[in-house]
C-alpha cells in the first residue's frame, strides 16, 4: 500500500516537475518585489491543482462521451506522454523554453508559471490516464487527488525557497534533474503503449 503510494506521488512529482519551475519562476517574477514573489509562489501552484483537479473529475467523462476506448486512450495517452519526455530529455529543457514565454511580467501567475510550467500537458495527461473510471475505483481517484495536492504543497514550498534551491544546485544541475526526470517519464510512457497494445489485441 505504501509502496504504492510512495510510486505514485514519485511519478506525478516526476511529470509535474517542480525543480524544473524553479528556474521558469524566478524569471517571471524578476521584476516583482518580495511580496508578491511569494504571492506567485503561493497562487501558481494552487491554480495549476484546480486546473489538474478538473482534467481528474471531467477528463474521464470527455472521453466517454467521444466513445474513446481505454486501450486507445491509454496508447495516445502514452505516445504524448512519451513526446512530452522526449522534450525533457532532448529538448532546450523545461525552464528555458518556458522562459521565452515570459512577456508580461505583472501576469505570471497564471502563464507561464501555472500553465505550462507546474499543470503542463504531461502533467494533465498522467492524472487522466491514473483516474480512469474503468480501471480504478472512487477510493483509488481521491487518493490521487490528494497526491496531486500534496505534489503541489512541495511545489510551492520549492518555489518558495527557489532563490537557494538554484543557488544550491545551479541552472545546471536542475537541467540534469529535468532531463532524468524525463528519462523516468519516457519509461512510463512506454510501458502505457505496451500495455494498451496487448489489451487491445488481447495478448
Amino acid at each position: 500500500m505504501w509502496t504504492t503510494l510512495i510510486t505514485k506521488f514519485f511519478f506525478l512529482f516526476v511529470v509535474v516537475d517542480p525543480i524544473g519551475s524553479v528556474p521558469v519562476y524566478l524569471e517571471a517574477t524578476k521584476q516583482l518585489d518580495e511580496k508578491l514573489r511569494k504571492k506567485v509562489a503561493i497562487r501558481a501552484p494552487v491554480i495549476a491543482y484546480f486546473i489538474l483537479l478538473f482534467f481528474i473529475i471531467v477528463g474521464q467523462i470527455i472521453l466517454e462521451g467521444m466513445n474513446v476506448t481505454l486501450d486507445a486512450f491509454q496508447i495516445s495517452g502514452g505516445v504524448i506522454l512519451f513526446l512530452f519526455a522526449l522534450t525533457m530529455i532532448f529538448g532546450e529543457g523545461k525552464p528555458e523554453s518556458e522562459k521565452m514565454m515570459i512577456q508580461d511580467h505583472r501576469q505570471v501567475t497564471i502563464f507561464p508559471v501555472a500553465i505550462p510550467s507546474i499543470a503542463s500537458p504531461g502533467a494533465i495527461m498522467a492524472v487522466v490516464l491514473l483516474t480512469d473510471n474503468n480501471t480504478v475505483g472512487l477510493q483509488q481517484q481521491m487518493i490521487t487527488s490528494v497526491l496531486v495536492l500534496a505534489v503541489i504543497i512541495t511545489t510551492i514550498a520549492i518555489l518558495l525557497s527557489a532563490k537557494y534551491v538554484q543557488r544550491l544546485i545551479g541552472e545546471y544541475g536542475i537541467t540534469v534533474i529535468s532531463k532524468v526526470m524525463g528519462l523516468i517519464l519516457a519509461a512510463y510512457a512506454v510501458q502505457s503503449i505496451l500495455t494498451g497494445l496487448k489489451d487491445f489485441f488481447s495478448l
